[in-house]
């Protein structure tokens, strides 16, 4: 009885202390929480669904209702339903076919769209295409012999392309006919027309041919991973679990072999294009030129700093290198390259003065002129318009954290600045370039699209997201301010900060630090940050000081502060995130002995790095879907910024995690999906294993069969994010 009742004191003390810890505010005003984030979206704002320009230049298309309606880019008024709900109903059923995203024939009398989708790995899927013929107000199946990826209409609307089991096949839609152009595909072996796991994962591309413009050939690229090692995912909910096997080829690891093909739809000739001697590369992208019967290819050495531009003769398959980059650090695949009429010359972006701008050079790769200067980096080119040779791109040269739209004309240089507002600028332009649909959005404003006219004039507003903003006012949305600091060795930092609800500058509040920190990134942007964002703000209602920090590595600040980390991932970005710990710690109305680090992938290595090399900085971190050891992760990612571990293997295990776990010291929750793809869960438990060695204490919240993003299923982010938050309050 006395050992109760001390059992019960201890408790009672102990509930006390956590409601103490979990109560860092007096105020009762806060109103944002986890149910209406992510059980009820009541702060997803509104957006555009379906968006397509017209051949015509002056109208496009949204999805409404089921509905594919015409509006007109001068008035921003409706012309007409295009294409009813009612007409996606197959034969024999009585409601219409569901679908997101949808592709018009050339001659738009032909609509394709997609169905039944199942997701394979982050952008690719497989699904039910169906196509809708206007004319006919006929509805098919483009298909009904399986699943298919990538269905793509041919220039003249007349065929489409698509891939079903690794093979490339394509259908006449005149005569109905299916034909097979590959038949060697075969599961984790050969695959014709799709990127492997780590093309699509790290070049960000899931369709790997394409229609030459006359439509009658198509060029391909073809994978052999018979060579790459495979991984094994184990999924539970049988008696048995099951395995779920693909290749993954990690550092240092053998690749999939790539050959490009060019198949004559006319003859069924099938042509090898040459390559040349070196099997060991890539070939990140591939497009027809503006020249009949030329293809482009792009191709990069295995440590990824030597770039070429290779032009194909496709009745020879012979090449021949127009152009040759090599860099000192590592080049950024984009899709920034454009040809220019009659194959005449071309349009690209290069980091070669220190930072990325655009580039025009003739047909044999000599350089005419460079077209953008300045200490800011163009962030994408987004089109070209032949007829008044003015290209379109955006560009962070008002500040890192901004995206303005501009143009500069390809023959008299000229640049001209087409948005006004100050924060991000996202254009979707017209056929012919005379108008754009602008997404607007600041670090508190959500999306503010409008239709613009050619010099960037707004003559219509498409959505004000007034209701979110009227939400966000009346449940006590906080104001983001951004901020800099000068470092001890002298490096000026960006970040963003959300003080307190009722925040009185005589208190002391702890701090919630956010972190992705990997190669190219932002956290700190003057963008809106969807879900993660009302998060912080309800952590800021809470009483916490929520604070982002760019550290060196992360983006739009030119070559040599994006690639300073080469070579040494995660050591100068640790250093930088403590320096923000200690700037911040020096405030009088924050406690410096209260700040927590939170990250997820790449900022999940980061802050577990925090918690170990930098575990006097942090009292506590959360760290969802880490990578702790580079050696686990693929090679094309790791090798552009490390090389191989053969080389580099030292820096591998110095600036990882599991090297460091004896040095924690504060409270730690480590997350991961068992099924993720991308970052192992072997991570999580590689650290376990070296905290478990180290006698270090700590927390962890495994979800079976989740992937990288932890959302499988209706309550898994509730789930999370109530974990999360409940760690905080306790331990922050």
């Amino acid at each position: 009885m006395k050992h109760f009742r001390k059992l019960c004191l201890l408790l009672f003390i102990t509930s006390l202390a956590i409601n103490i810890v979990a109560q860092p505010h007096t105020e009762k005003q806060d109103k944002i929480n986890l149910e209406d984030i992510w059980l009820n979206y009541k702060y997803y704002p509104k957006t555009v669904r379906g968006y397509n320009p017209m051949n015509d230049g002056v109208s496009y298309t949204i999805i409404s209702q089921g509905h594919i309606d015409l509006y007109s880019y001068k008035t921003g008024k409706m012309i007409k339903t295009l294409v009813e709900a009612t007409e996606f109903i197959p034969k024999g059923e009585s409601k219409p076919l569901k679908f997101n995203s949808y592709e018009f024939s050339g001659d738009e009398t032909k609509i394709l769209f997609p169905t039944n989708i199942e997701s394979i790995y982050r952008h690719s899927f497989k699904a039910d295409y169906w196509i809708y013929d206007m004319e006919k107000k006929e509805l098919k199946m483009l298909s009904t012999k399986g699943p298919q990826q990538l269905a793509t209409f041919s220039p003249d609307g007349n065929k489409v392309a698509f891939v079903r089991e690794n093979n490339l096949y394509y259908v006449d839609l005149i005569s109905g006919a299916e034909n097979q152009i590959t038949t060697d595909g075969e599961k984790n072996r050969i695959i014709n027309g799709a990127p492997d796991w780590v093309y699509e994962e790290e070049f960000s591309f899931s369709k790997a041919f394409e229609w030459s413009p006359m439509g009658d050939k198509i060029a391909f690229i073809r994978f052999d991973e018979s060579a790459v090692r495979q991984f094994e995912l184990t999924t539970y909910g049988n008696l048995y679990p099951d395995k779920v096997k693909y290749k993954y080829p990690k550092t240092g690891e053998a690749n999939s072999v790539v050959e490009v093909h060019i198949f004559d739809l006319v003859s069924n000739n099938n042509i090898n294009v040459d390559l040349g001697s070196e099997k060991d590369i890539y070939i990140p992208r591939i497009s027809w030129t503006t020249k009949p019967g030329v293809l482009s290819i792009q191709r990069l050495n295995r440590l990824q700093n030597h770039l070429e531009i290779l032009v194909t003769d496709a009745g020879s398959g012979m090449t021949n290198v127009v152009y040759s980059e090599k860099n000192p650090y590592y080049i950024d695949i984009t899709d920034n390259l454009t040809w220019l009429e009659d194959g005449k010359g071309f349009i690209l972006t290069s980091e070669k003065d220190g930072y990325n701008h655009i580039y025009h050079f003739d047909a044999q790769g000599a350089q005419l002129a460079q077209l953008t200067k300045g200490n800011f980096d163009v962030i994408e080119v987004e089109g070209f318009d032949e007829k008044t040779g003015w290209i379109y791109y955006i560009a962070a040269e008002s500040s890192p954290m901004n995206r303005d739209i501009f143009r500069v004309n390809v023959k008299s240089s000229k640049i001209e600045k087409l948005s006004s507002r100050e924060g991000t600028n996202s254009p979707q332009f017209s056929t012919g370039f005379k108008y754009f649909v602008n997404t607007f959005t600041t670090i508190d404003t959500p999306p503010f699209i409008t239709v613009n006219s050619q010099d960037g004039k707004e003559i219509q507003v498409l959505q004000d997201n007034a209701g979110m903003l009227a939400l966000m006012k009346e449940n006590n949305f906080l104001p983001s301010k951004f901020f800099n600091f000068q470092t001890e060795n002298g490096d000026k930092l960006n970040g963003w900060m959300i003080k307190p609800l009722n925040f009185d500058s005589t208190k002391r509040y702890p701090v919630l630090m956010y972190v992705y920190g990997g190669p190219g990134s932002q956290t700190v942007l003057n963008s809106w940050g969807w879900f993660n964002y009302v998060w912080f703000q309800m952590m800021a209602q809470k009483g916490y000081v929520v604070v982002s920090v760019d550290g060196r590595g992360t983006g739009a600040r030119g070559q040599e502060f994006k690639k300073c980390t080469y070579l040494k991932l995660g050591e100068l970005e640790t250093v930088d995130q403590i320096e923000a710990a200690k700037f911040l710690g020096k405030k009088s109305w924050i406690d410096a002995d209260r700040i927590g680090i939170f990250g997820w992938s790449y900022g999940g290595y980061m802050s577990s790095l925090c918690m170990t090399v930098g575990a006097n900085y942090f009292k506590t971190g959360i760290a969802v879907a880490p990578v702790t050891n580079w050696r686990h992760y693929d090679n094309i990612y790791t090798e552009r910024f490390m090389r191989t571990p053969q080389e580099n293997g030292s820096n591998y295990d110095k600036n990882s995690p599991v090297t460091h776990a004896e040095k924690m010291k504060g409270k730690f929750l480590l997350v991961h999906g068992t099924s993720d793809d991308n970052v192992h869960v072997e991570n999580s438990m590689d650290f376990v294993n070296a905290l478990v060695n180290a006698n270090k204490q700590f927390e962890m919240q495994f979800y079976p069969n989740n992937d990288h993003g932890i959302a499988g299923g209706r309550y898994t982010r509730y789930h999370l994010f109530t974990r999360m938050t409940d760690f905080l309050l306790i331990n922050l």
